[in-house]
């Protein structure tokens, strides 16, 4: 007996891949493309529907899948090793390519631009991370790096490794970033004094702290633009 479920037995139109020779990428739905990715689904679903019931799952945005591991989507009937691999190395292959956009730019003129660095980076972990960039005078790039990464509710910055690759890289200023996993984008109490502590540090070398960014999904918490970013001390005269 055929299995009507099948993609094989699809009018041609309606099928993916054909779908997308004929009308391009931009005509298939999120479902569609995983179920590319996929090839198959299962006994009881196309890859179609089962790709639509792996988007459910993470409320049907992508951003919160590209946060599952390749175990996570083990779990759906029908997706084994390969299957997962491949969408979670899609979605990762995304996540590069948006990265290296920003990477082009190579200036970093506002809380946007810094926000659109690192939320590449650590926008879609399932836990926290702290990432810092090193910035010239002009606000150039010259390198970034990630100083901390912890669990689902928080991570140590250290401080004294951070002022360390400052010096290395002869940077004039630095911002920070981190993610908060759970979408919450104000910071904590712990934020703000981590941060007046990395300010005051900084100073001691001439080196400014300039905005404190937290990342959460899709939005952001910049600590210049709500203007809770701290001063450094001000120089006692001998």
């Amino acid at each position: 007996m055929k299995d009507k479920k099948s993609i094989k037995y699809w009018a041609e139109s309606d099928r993916p891949r054909e779908k997308l020779m004929q009308r391009g990428t931009e005509s298939l739905t999120d479902s569609e493309l995983i179920a590319i990715l996929m090839g198959s689904g299962n006994s009881q679903q196309s890859a179609v529907e089962l790709a639509r019931d792996i988007l459910k799952d993470n409320s049907d945005n992508l951003n919160t899948l590209g946060k599952k591991s390749y175990k996570d989507l083990m779990k759906f009937k029908g997706v084994g090793e390969a299957k997962a691999i491949s969408i979670v190395a899609a979605l990762e292959l995304g996540r590069r390519r948006k990265q290296q956009d920003v990477l082009r730019q190579r200036i970093i003129t506002g809380s946007v631009d810094a926000f659109n660095y690192f939320q590449p980076l650590i926008g879609d972990l399932p836990h926290e991370e702290i990432h810092i960039l090193y910035l010239t005078r002009a606000n150039g790039i010259i390198d970034s790096i990630r100083a901390s990464s912890g669990g689902t509710i928080g991570t140590v910055m250290d401080i004294k490794i951070i002022l360390k690759n400052a010096i290395e890289r002869l940077a004039q200023s630095i911002i920070i970033a981190h993610n908060h996993p759970s979408g919450n984008r104000q910071p904590s109490e712990m934020d703000i004094e981590i941060t007046k502590k990395l300010v005051d540090a900084a100073a001691l070398m001439d080196i400014s702290v300039i905005d404190h960014i937290i990342v959460a999904d899709k939005s952001y918490f910049s600590f210049r633009d709500e203007e809770i970013m701290p001063q450094k001390k001000e120089k006692k005269d001998k």
